[in-house]
């Protein structure tokens, strides 16, 4: 049986998830809306991840007989200014989701909760890749910097990503 504070953060990790999910969501749609449809097929790909990543923690908080609660979703963001304003928020992002993770280790240490730590392995080891792939793009766009054609280029090299 999981703690009751470890189910409480559970819970809000996957608010977490799902307003990430909703994020890039919004993100797919102001690509498609410059016709982007690379960057949006990344960003739908990265919208069905993040949903993932919620289900596996409602999966896990059933199978330890927990209390799966869920709260609102912010609306999120809706405009970019570019590409690399995007990917900028993409990373931010994503680090705010490494720090909560990390910070549900800690309480899964000191909770003596062996099982959650197991499970918070694989989130730790993901976001890892999640950080590195948000920096390389932008890497990229960087290089790009106003080039419409490498901008193209990048798009449909994005939209080859696979789910």
């Amino acid at each position: 049986m999981i703690t009751k504070t470890m189910q409480e953060a559970i819970n809000n990790q996957i608010n977490k998830e799902m307003s990430s999910s909703y994020l890039y969501l919004s993100m797919a749609a102001y690509f498609e809306e410059k016709h982007l449809s690379g960057f949006a097929h990344w960003m739908r790909l990265q919208t069905n991840e993040e949903n993932q990543h919620a289900m596996k923690f409602y999966d896990f908080l059933v199978e330890r007989g927990g209390r799966v609660s869920l709260g609102a979703i912010a609306a999120p963001k809706g405009d970019w200014t570019n590409s690399l304003e995007a990917f900028h928020q993409v990373l931010e992002h994503e680090e705010m989701i490494s720090a909560s993770i990390n910070e549900l280790y800690e309480l899964a240490q000191k909770e003596k909760d062996y099982p959650t730590q197991i499970l918070l392995q694989w989130f730790i080891s993901e976001q890892v890749e999640e950080e590195k792939n948000a920096a390389d793009i932008i890497q990229q766009l960087k290089m790009i910097d106003a080039h419409d054609t490498a901008v193209l280029l990048l798009d449909k090299q994005l939209g080859k990503r696979g789910g």
